[in-house]
């Protein structure tokens, strides 16, 4: 595995690794025969991110002046346009389209301070599954239980995938329903969820205008930061130490009936943990979470958004589309104008009851998904596709519906199915969310 983002820019500013040896390192991994590398990524740009390693080694080498990342390799999400590449958002039919006339200003930003772009990673197709299928490019397996072969989960699946297996220290993903922190529970890694509006979304294939968010995936919370501060630019990544004991709710009767055995029994693990560590944690009652399900049946948001987008291109090319996907999209023409201005309506006013209901509290916390990844075999009927698909969304979607910034970070213990636990806070409140998840990552490893 690669080590921490701060360890290796401290590796190679000491000069006891090269840029080259770390996107060698990354490209032999993605390119494993025996890995799943061929699934996790789409595309693969060696010999570009070589040329650019390279290049930063010899800066180096004669005391230049090299940006604070110089030669970390990471992923990209297919959906974020890369400069001369087709931007495809993990779908067959936009194979064709134009390639790319600049970087997403998220990627960017990576770039410009010193990330190295090794290739794009797979996704659901138009990022609109919590569960991370591909029946065009294939699926990547979790690292859990490769015999079984199960889901990533969604949407970005190669982004949670490839951090996972080593094969790159840090990929960029979005989230609109949980894509980021869905498949960090998924595969025991780290996914951060930023405030909406802090990361330029353009240059990023839109899935709803409203909710869609782009943040880092990595192993640990304190890389999740520092990709963070670059992506967004409003901070420098040092996670603060906590000036007060910290205070998390549990939303009440919130789980009832919906998340499995080891999820609950690893949730009640980490719970009893944090507050041995000092931790307060408090069940409450948040009446404007009971409310969701309803406001979102027929898709909310993310569907109306989305066939506004889509529509045309189902129209030409449908038949091309992941049926699937294409169902859930087309379920956005069934909600009406007024309905739509009226759930707009309602998700500002359950936003002030929340956002009211959290004073006090450092954090909302709860499991980021209902269950352990489930077997890809699982998902041959509909129906049961439509089931484990809201069991992986159901947790995460709540922070997107509620404006909060979130984080997932591993639960389980070594060896054990993946199991993440999220934190959630009011929007805005992204550098006290880390040091709550620091917190967090400390106690957890302690154990």
């Amino acid at each position: 595995m690669f080590k921490p983002l701060r360890a290796l820019a401290r590796d190679l500013d000491q000069g006891t690794v090269t840029a080259q040896a770390l996107v060698e390192t990354a490209l032999a991994r993605i390119q494993d025969p025996s890995g799943e590398g061929a699934r996790a990524f789409l595309t693969v740009d060696g010999a570009a991110a070589l040329d650019l390693a390279q290049f930063y080694d010899r800066q180096r080498k004669a005391s230049r002046a090299v940006p604070p990342y110089a030669g970390i390799p990471m992923g990209v999400k297919d959906l974020f346009d890369l400069k001369g590449q087709v931007t495809r958002a993990g779908s067959a039919v936009l194979n064709n389209a134009a390639p790319a006339t600049a970087d997403a200003p998220a990627i960017a930003r990576l770039k410009a301070q010193g990330f190295i772009a090794v290739g794009r990673n797979n996704m659901t197709e138009f990022a609109y599954s919590g569960v991370g299928l591909n029946p065009h490019y294939g699926t990547p397996r979790s690292p859990y239980d490769r015999k079984t072969g199960r889901i990533p989960g969604g949407s970005s699946s190669g982004a949670g995938v490839s951090v996972a297996d080593g094969m790159v220290p840090l990929a960029i993903g979005s989230d609109t329903g949980g894509s980021c922190r869905i498949p960090a529970s998924y595969n025991g890694i780290v996914g951060y969820k930023p405030s909406t509006g802090r990361i330029p979304t353009t240059g990023a294939y839109p899935l709803s205008k409203t909710l869609d968010s782009i943040g880092p995936l990595a192993r640990t919370v304190d890389c999740c930061a520092l990709a963070d501060a670059a992506l967004a630019g409003d901070w420098d990544g040092e996670i603060a130490e906590a000036r007060h004991e910290l205070r998390f709710a549990v939303p009440r009767s919130y789980f009832a009936g919906t998340i499995d055995e080891t999820v609950a029994a690893d949730f009640a693990r980490a719970v009893s943990d944090l507050r041995k560590a000092g931790i307060q944690i408090e069940e409450v009652v948040l009446d404007e979470l009971a409310q969701l399900p309803a406001l979102n049946a027929k898709g909310g948001i993310s569907a109306v958004e989305a066939i506004l987008h889509h529509r045309a291109q189902i129209a030409e090319v449908g038949a091309g589309y992941d049926q699937r996907v294409r169902r859930r999209i087309e379920s956005g023409a069934q909600i009406s104008a007024p309905d739509y201005v009226e759930i707009l309506t309602m998700r500002q006013k359950l936003i002030g009851q929340f956002n009211r209901a959290m004073t006090g509290f450092d954090a909302l916390v709860m499991p980021t998904t209902c269950n352990i990844p489930p077997a890809i075999s699982a998902f041959e009927r509909d129906d049961e596709y439509l089931r484990l698909n809201f069991l992986a969304l159901r947790n995460t979607f709540t922070g997107n519906f509620l404006d909060c910034c979130g984080i997932s970070l591993p639960m389980h213990a070594e060896g054990e199915a993946p199991t993440g636990f999220m934190l959630m806070a009011p929007h805005g409140q992204d550098q006290q969310i880390f040091v709550a998840a620091k917190a967090v990552e400390k106690v957890f490893a302690a154990r």
